[in-house]
Protein backbone atom coordinates (compact mmCIF):
# COMPACT_ATOMS: atom_id res chain seq x y z
CA UNK A 1 0.00 0.00 0.00
CA UNK A 2 2.83 2.40 0.88
CA UNK A 3 4.46 1.77 -2.49
CA UNK A 4 1.18 2.55 -4.29
CA UNK A 5 0.81 5.83 -2.42
CA UNK A 6 4.42 6.95 -2.88
CA UNK A 7 3.87 8.72 -6.20
CA UNK A 8 0.19 9.59 -5.84
CA UNK A 9 -1.02 13.16 -6.17
CA UNK A 10 -2.94 12.90 -2.91
CA UNK A 11 0.20 11.93 -0.99
CA UNK A 12 2.23 14.71 -2.61
CA UNK A 13 -0.47 17.21 -1.73
CA UNK A 14 -0.64 16.05 1.91
CA UNK A 15 3.13 16.34 2.35
CA UNK A 16 3.12 19.78 0.74
CA UNK A 17 0.50 20.92 3.25
CA UNK A 18 2.70 19.71 6.14
CA UNK A 19 5.69 21.57 4.67
CA UNK A 20 3.69 24.78 4.41
CA UNK A 21 2.50 24.47 8.00
CA UNK A 22 6.13 24.68 9.18
CA UNK A 23 6.86 27.72 6.99
CA UNK A 24 10.23 28.79 5.65
CA UNK A 25 12.03 27.69 8.84
CA UNK A 26 11.12 24.03 8.28
CA UNK A 27 13.13 21.64 6.13
CA UNK A 28 11.62 20.37 2.86
CA UNK A 29 9.83 17.06 3.35
CA UNK A 30 8.90 16.04 -0.20
CA UNK A 31 11.27 13.43 -1.63
CA UNK A 32 10.65 10.53 -4.04
CA UNK A 33 9.18 7.50 -2.28
CA UNK A 34 8.20 9.29 0.93
CA UNK A 35 4.68 8.65 2.18
CA UNK A 36 2.76 10.40 4.96
CA UNK A 37 1.36 7.57 7.08
CA UNK A 38 -0.49 9.58 9.71
CA UNK A 39 -0.47 12.54 12.07
CA UNK A 40 -1.79 13.62 15.44
CA UNK A 41 -1.19 15.47 18.69
CA UNK A 42 0.83 13.67 21.37
CA UNK A 43 1.91 14.86 24.81
CA UNK A 44 5.70 14.99 25.00
CA UNK A 45 7.31 14.76 28.44
CA UNK A 46 9.70 17.71 28.40
CA UNK A 47 12.21 18.72 31.04
CA UNK A 48 9.90 21.20 32.77
CA UNK A 49 6.44 19.79 32.14
CA UNK A 50 4.43 17.73 29.62
CA UNK A 51 3.62 19.67 26.44
CA UNK A 52 1.40 19.04 23.41
CA UNK A 53 3.33 18.51 20.16
CA UNK A 54 2.12 17.81 16.63
CA UNK A 55 3.62 14.60 15.22
CA UNK A 56 3.76 13.40 11.61
CA UNK A 57 4.70 9.82 10.80
CA UNK A 58 6.19 9.17 7.36
CA UNK A 59 7.43 5.82 6.06
CA UNK A 60 11.05 6.88 6.71
CA UNK A 61 11.01 9.72 9.25
CA UNK A 62 9.12 10.98 12.30
CA UNK A 63 8.57 14.75 12.38
CA UNK A 64 7.25 16.85 15.25
CA UNK A 65 6.94 20.49 16.16
CA UNK A 66 5.40 23.06 18.48
CA UNK A 67 1.77 23.91 17.81
CA UNK A 68 1.35 27.62 16.97
CA UNK A 69 -2.07 27.45 15.30
CA UNK A 70 -3.88 24.10 15.38
CA UNK A 71 -3.72 22.37 11.97
CA UNK A 72 -2.33 25.53 10.37
CA UNK A 73 1.05 26.48 11.75
CA UNK A 74 3.91 24.73 13.59
CA UNK A 75 7.48 25.70 14.44
CA UNK A 76 10.70 24.19 15.85
CA UNK A 77 10.62 21.28 13.44
CA UNK A 78 12.39 18.08 14.54
CA UNK A 79 13.11 15.28 12.06
CA UNK A 80 13.98 11.79 13.32
CA UNK A 81 15.14 9.07 10.88
CA UNK A 82 13.08 5.97 11.65
CA UNK A 83 16.00 3.63 10.94
CA UNK A 84 17.49 4.76 14.24
CA UNK A 85 14.28 4.52 16.30
CA UNK A 86 13.41 1.98 18.97
CA UNK A 87 10.17 2.24 20.96
CA UNK A 88 9.23 0.81 24.36
CA UNK A 89 5.89 0.93 26.12
CA UNK A 90 5.59 2.80 29.44
CA UNK A 91 3.36 1.69 32.30
CA UNK A 92 0.42 3.95 33.13
CA UNK A 93 1.06 6.04 36.24
CA UNK A 94 -0.97 8.87 37.69
CA UNK A 95 -2.39 11.21 35.07
CA UNK A 96 0.19 10.23 32.47
CA UNK A 97 -1.24 7.27 30.57
CA UNK A 98 -0.93 5.55 27.20
CA UNK A 99 2.76 6.36 26.85
CA UNK A 100 5.85 4.98 25.19
CA UNK A 101 9.52 5.86 24.78
CA UNK A 102 10.94 6.99 21.45
CA UNK A 103 14.65 6.19 21.64
CA UNK A 104 17.39 7.21 19.19
CA UNK A 105 21.18 7.55 19.46
CA UNK A 106 20.93 11.36 19.56
CA UNK A 107 17.78 11.98 21.60
CA UNK A 108 15.21 9.94 23.52
CA UNK A 109 11.95 11.01 25.09
CA UNK A 110 8.52 9.87 26.29
CA UNK A 111 5.22 10.63 24.58
CA UNK A 112 1.62 9.97 25.58
CA UNK A 113 -1.50 9.45 23.47
CA UNK A 114 -5.05 10.40 24.43
CA UNK A 115 -6.31 6.79 24.43
CA UNK A 116 -4.97 3.25 24.60
CA UNK A 117 -6.22 2.60 21.07
CA UNK A 118 -4.34 5.63 19.74
CA UNK A 119 -1.18 4.48 21.52
CA UNK A 120 -1.48 1.02 20.00
CA UNK A 121 -1.99 2.43 16.50
CA UNK A 122 1.00 4.77 16.78
CA UNK A 123 3.30 2.05 18.10
CA UNK A 124 2.17 -0.49 15.50
CA UNK A 125 2.65 1.93 12.62
CA UNK A 126 6.06 3.08 13.86
CA UNK A 127 7.25 -0.49 14.34
CA UNK A 128 6.00 -1.44 10.86
CA UNK A 129 7.83 1.48 9.25
CA UNK A 130 11.07 0.71 11.12
CA UNK A 131 10.88 -3.00 10.23
CA UNK A 132 10.27 -2.24 6.54
CA UNK A 133 13.15 0.25 6.40
CA UNK A 134 15.63 -2.12 8.04
CA UNK A 135 14.48 -4.97 5.80
CA UNK A 136 15.08 -2.91 2.66
CA UNK A 137 18.45 -1.54 3.79
CA UNK A 138 19.75 -4.74 5.37
CA UNK A 139 20.81 -2.75 8.44
CA UNK A 140 20.42 -3.92 12.02
CA UNK A 141 18.43 -2.03 14.67
CA UNK A 142 20.37 0.62 16.57
CA UNK A 143 21.77 -0.73 19.83
CA UNK A 144 22.81 2.63 21.32
CA UNK A 145 20.27 5.16 22.55
CA UNK A 146 20.52 8.50 24.27
CA UNK A 147 19.20 8.63 27.81
CA UNK A 148 15.67 9.84 28.44
CA UNK A 149 16.05 12.94 30.59
CA UNK A 150 14.42 12.80 34.01
CA UNK A 151 11.99 15.76 34.24
CA UNK A 152 13.09 18.65 36.44
CA UNK A 153 10.04 18.22 38.67
CA UNK A 154 11.22 14.77 39.80
CA UNK A 155 14.33 16.11 41.51
CA UNK A 156 14.42 18.61 44.36
CA UNK A 157 17.97 17.53 45.21
CA UNK A 158 20.86 16.25 43.08
CA UNK A 159 20.24 12.65 42.01
CA UNK A 160 23.92 11.79 42.42
CA UNK A 161 25.19 13.38 45.66
CA UNK A 162 21.67 13.41 47.21
CA UNK A 163 22.69 16.54 49.09
CA UNK A 164 22.64 19.64 46.93
CA UNK A 165 19.21 21.28 46.91
CA UNK A 166 18.14 23.09 43.75
CA UNK A 167 17.47 26.82 44.08
CA UNK A 168 17.41 29.80 41.70
CA UNK A 169 21.18 29.93 42.22
CA UNK A 170 21.96 26.21 42.31
CA UNK A 171 20.42 25.21 39.01
CA UNK A 172 19.52 21.83 37.56
CA UNK A 173 21.66 20.16 34.92
CA UNK A 174 21.20 16.90 33.01
CA UNK A 175 23.83 14.23 32.49
CA UNK A 176 23.86 13.40 28.77
CA UNK A 177 24.74 9.78 29.47
CA UNK A 178 22.30 8.68 32.20
CA UNK A 179 19.72 11.48 31.98
CA UNK A 180 19.77 12.19 35.73
CA UNK A 181 19.13 15.66 37.16
CA UNK A 182 22.36 16.72 38.84
CA UNK A 183 23.98 19.76 40.45
CA UNK A 184 26.82 21.75 38.93
CA UNK A 185 29.62 20.29 41.12
CA UNK A 186 28.46 16.74 40.25
CA UNK A 187 28.54 17.47 36.52
CA UNK A 188 31.60 19.59 35.85
CA UNK A 189 33.18 17.00 33.55
CA UNK A 190 32.73 16.78 29.79
CA UNK A 191 32.99 13.67 27.62
CA UNK A 192 32.70 13.11 23.88
CA UNK A 193 29.55 11.15 23.00
CA UNK A 194 29.81 11.09 19.18
CA UNK A 195 26.21 10.02 18.65
CA UNK A 196 24.97 13.13 20.47
CA UNK A 197 27.47 15.86 19.63
CA UNK A 198 30.72 16.61 17.87
CA UNK A 199 31.91 18.34 21.05
CA UNK A 200 32.31 16.97 24.60
CA UNK A 201 29.03 17.22 26.52
CA UNK A 202 28.10 17.52 30.19
CA UNK A 203 28.02 14.25 32.12
CA UNK A 204 27.89 13.44 35.81
CA UNK A 205 30.96 12.33 37.76
CA UNK A 206 29.59 8.79 38.10
CA UNK A 207 29.23 8.31 34.34
CA UNK A 208 32.55 10.05 33.69
CA UNK A 209 34.43 7.60 35.91
CA UNK A 210 32.79 4.62 34.18
CA UNK A 211 33.31 6.00 30.68
CA UNK A 212 36.94 6.82 31.45
CA UNK A 213 37.58 3.20 32.39
CA UNK A 214 35.75 1.91 29.33
CA UNK A 215 32.78 0.55 31.29
CA UNK A 216 30.21 2.06 28.90
CA UNK A 217 27.34 -0.30 29.71
CA UNK A 218 27.41 0.33 33.45
CA UNK A 219 26.25 3.93 33.10
CA UNK A 220 23.27 3.19 30.93
CA UNK A 221 20.02 4.58 32.38
CA UNK A 222 18.38 2.38 34.98
CA UNK A 223 15.03 4.19 35.00
CA UNK A 224 13.60 2.84 31.74
CA UNK A 225 10.00 3.11 32.78
CA UNK A 226 10.05 5.63 35.61
CA UNK A 227 9.67 8.82 33.60
CA UNK A 228 5.89 8.85 33.95
CA UNK A 229 5.18 10.69 37.15
CA UNK A 230 1.97 12.45 38.12
CA UNK A 231 1.49 15.70 36.23
CA UNK A 232 2.96 18.47 38.29
CA UNK A 233 3.07 22.23 37.80
CA UNK A 234 6.47 23.52 36.68
CA UNK A 235 8.75 24.49 39.52
CA UNK A 236 10.01 28.01 39.92
CA UNK A 237 12.44 28.87 37.18
CA UNK A 238 15.46 27.06 38.57
CA UNK A 239 16.24 24.98 35.48
CA UNK A 240 19.30 25.52 33.38
CA UNK A 241 17.74 26.24 29.99
CA UNK A 242 21.19 26.58 28.46
CA UNK A 243 21.70 22.93 29.39
CA UNK A 244 18.87 21.79 27.08
CA UNK A 245 19.18 21.25 23.35
CA UNK A 246 15.87 23.10 22.99
CA UNK A 247 15.19 25.54 25.79
CA UNK A 248 11.45 25.43 25.18
CA UNK A 249 11.42 21.65 25.24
Amino acid sequence: MVDRLANSEANTRRISIVENCFGAAGQPLTIPGRVLIGEGVLTKLCRKKPKARQFFLFNDILVYGNIVIQKKKYNKQHIIPLENVTIDSIKDEGELRNGWLIKTPTKSFAVYAATATEKSEWMNHINKCVTDLLSKSGKTPSSEHAAVWVPDSEATVCMRCQKAKFTPVNRRHHCRKCGFVVCGPCSEKRFLLPSQSSKPVRICDFCYDLLSTGDMAACQPTRSDSYSQSLKPPLNDVSDDDDDDDSSD
